[in-house]
């Protein structure tokens, strides 16, 4: 059914820190948000950047108030209501919200996040055409914009960043871990030059898998040779998804040179204390704003029109909404019309046999007669459900069903006490 509201509750780099990101996040996300009263659908994306959820309820403050219970509360969260939170995932989808301006990663991390709410049964028919819809729109900007050109990941910004403070060209080169994240870095190590690239990932398989894409010298091991991977690296990328520091300071006891080290990885990677040794640079999410503030600027055209595109996108979802609504409705009217046709065309039927056995042919007609009746009646109810739907004019529709089926309130999405909360969809 359509017939609930989107709430959503977002943290992300530009409300809060690294660090505030990391004790954000929520393991489990969409079996605690499922565990909460009211809540109909669940979705959530985690990445480096970001940490959000959103759920369909009844009403937005039972949305909101899930959303805090689940741990979606942190200080810095900022939480929207049905319609900005369906703009706000077409923003994230498209790029607009990311770090690097119309970075592509973001793409493949929503629809990573999609399936993985559609395996766990958390989402439903709201949240599941938001969430498509803000993917065709992410596809649609890139392919149809240059919102991508240039820098288009944390990995190819922080390539540059690390080329404004040492060269790359020659250089012996690490990416610790080979998830997506450390594919692109490693693309970008590669674009910039570097001489020899170790991955190391903690299947060496898979490290050799994505060492095997790109061109020689580059090699794949695992992580029991990370520590004479670190040793002979002069610049490492650290890109896992581990919970836990992968690069702790004993991994840096055989360096025996400058080290200069960037942790894309959110939990970080890089124990804070490697920090404080003499040989090792490290920098980190924080550090690559300047460099993706340029790339900022130089794509402010190509954003404007990936605005426009959202706005004419974002109307075309909300008719959608409206359409499947208006429909949910005439069909339930129509459902109770349909038991009340049946029900009398019986008796009236019965009747008739009684005082001669019908005809197959007049049976046919008799049943016409009823069905063209329960049709014409309809009609103009029809279209006037749909046009109130296009209008937000919920307290009609609530009418029609108590009208059409009164004993259709008791359970009624759409009752009069509650219609104007459960749609309301700007934010306070």
């Amino acid at each position: 059914m359509h017939t609930g509201v989107v709430s959503g509750a977002r943290l992300t780099f530009e409300t809060a820190d690294v660090e505030a990101l990391e004790t954000a996040r929520v393991d489990n996300a969409l079996d605690r948000l499922r565990e909460q009263p009211g809540v109909e659908e669940a979705f959530a994306l985690q990445t480096c950047n970001r940490v959000e959820a959103y759920v369909v309820a009844r009403d937005r403050n039972t949305g909101r108030h899930a959303l805090r219970m689940a741990g979606f509360d942190a200080s810095g969260t900022v939480e929207s209501g049905h319609e900005a939170s369906l703009r706000h995932l077409m923003r994230v989808a498209a790029g607009l919200d990311s770090m690097v301006l119309g970075e592509d990663q973001v793409l493949g991390q929503m629809k990573d996040a999609l399936q993985a709410a559609e395996e766990v049964d958390a989402i439903g028919p709201m949240l599941r055409e938001a969430v498509t819809k803000a993917v065709h729109v992410g596809e649609r900007a890139r392919t149809e914009t240059e919102i991508n050109e240039g820098v288009v990941s944390l990995g190819s910004a922080a390539a540059r960043l690390v080329q404004r403070e040492c060269r790359l060209a020659g250089v012996n080169a690490l990416v610790v871990g080979a998830g997506e994240m450390g594919t692109l870095a490693a693309k970008a190590l590669v674009s910039h030059g570097v001489g020899q690239l170790v991955i190391a990932n903690r299947s060496p398989d898979r490290a050799r898998f994505v060492a095997n894409d790109l061109p020689d010298p580059v090699t794949g091991t695992g992580f029991d040779d990370l520590h004479a991977a670190v040793s002979n690296a002069d610049v490492v990328f650290s890109a896992t998804g581990s919970s836990d520091h992968v690069l702790e300071p004993e991994t840096f006891d055989d360096v025996e040179s400058e080290t200069f080290v960037v942790d894309l990885a959110q939990p970080r990677d890089v124990d804070p204390a490697v920090e404080s040794l003499p040989d090792v640079t490290v920098r980190g999410l924080d550090d690559l704003q300047a460099v993706t503030e340029e790339t900022k600027e130089r794509r402010q055209a190509a954003a404007r029109e990936v605005e426009d595109l959202i706005d004419h996108e974002f109307e075309v979802l909300l008719d959608q909404y409206k359409r499947k609504r208006a429909d949910e409705v005439i069909a339930a009217m129509y459902e109770s019309a349909d038991r009340l046709k049946r029900r009398e065309l019986e008796t009236a039927l019965s009747k008739l046999d009684a005082q001669g056995d019908l005809t197959d042919d007049q049976r046919a007609t008799v049943e016409a007669l009823a069905d063209s009746l329960v049709s014409q009646l309809l009609a103009a109810p029809t279209k006037s459900l749909r046009d109130a739907a296009a209008k937000d004019d919920w307290a009609t529709i609530a009418t029609a069903l108590q009208l059409f089926d009164p004993e259709f309130e008791d359970d009624n999405p759409f009752a009069a006490t509650g219609a104007v909360e459960m749609v309301e969809s700007e934010d306070d």
